[in-house]
């Protein structure tokens, strides 16, 4: 019997290494797995590469990695947003290594690391400082830049309700990048609200397959 649940936020969490890549979904507020971040950073686990839309704020959710020095590098687009603090000053410090991404450029590579794809050519940041040590093409007049693909070893993403076969739907614009990212980890740990039974879930209304999912737990309610 296929049963993916897991009873703790400890359990989702076990088995990430000092040292692996970890995408963690979420876009300003909006569907960001704050209980698996705080257990993952419970886990004292260092030398993290993040790949996230922002580097979180205040002393809040990926921020809370960063003030105690648990990341090494973190892939994102918005480095800087309103209230952070953490990022601005390891960066300064030059603890920390950046690789900022327009955000369309970051959402495609992840896809292309889910779909199996090795790269794609586009035209943003095509003649920036952005596309140092990148190929180049032309193609039909207009500059092309090549970006990689990318994988992540873990994936942390958050969702509205999941069945026991991992089958995840979203609340509005929780539906963000958590999608994209369950497709392109080794092993992707979902954070819910509820555990349905199956066949509860809409099937018209799934948006993330449980195909695509390895650890499913719900989080304690009253919280982010």
């Amino acid at each position: 019997m296929i049963n993916k649940t897991v009873a703790s936020m400890a359990q989702a969490v076990a088995g990430i290494r000092d040292g692996d890549t970890v995408m963690i979904g979420g876009f300003g507020n909006s569907g960001i797995p704050f209980q698996l971040i705080e257990a993952l950073h419970q886990l004292q686990v260092r030398d993290l590469v993040l790949v996230s839309n922002n580097a979180g704020v205040q002393d809040e959710g990926i921020a809370v990695l960063l003030r105690d020095r648990r990341v090494r590098k973190i892939i994102c687009s918005y480095p800087r947003s309103t209230g952070s603090v953490w990022f601005e000053k390891l960066y300064e410090e030059k603890a920390i290594e950046l690789e900022l991404l327009p955000q369309g450029t970051l959402s495609e590579r992840i896809r292309a690391g889910g779909a199996g794809i090795g790269g794609f050519f586009t035209r943003t940041g095509f003649g920036t400082a952005l596309a140092e040590g990148k190929e180049t093409r032309t193609i039909d007049g207009q500059g092309y830049v090549l970006e990689s693909a990318l994988k992540a070893d873990v994936a942390l993403i958050k969702a509205e309700r999941g069945d026991r076969w991992g089958n995840l739907v979203y609340n509005t614009a929780g539906r963000n990048f958590n999608p994209i990212m369950a497709t392109a980890a080794r092993t992707t740990i979902a954070e819910v609200s509820a555990i349905v039974e199956l066949g509860a879930l809409d099937p018209e209304c799934i948006v993330t397959p449980g195909i695509f999912v390895d650890r499913l737990v719900q989080r304690s309610a009253n919280t982010p």
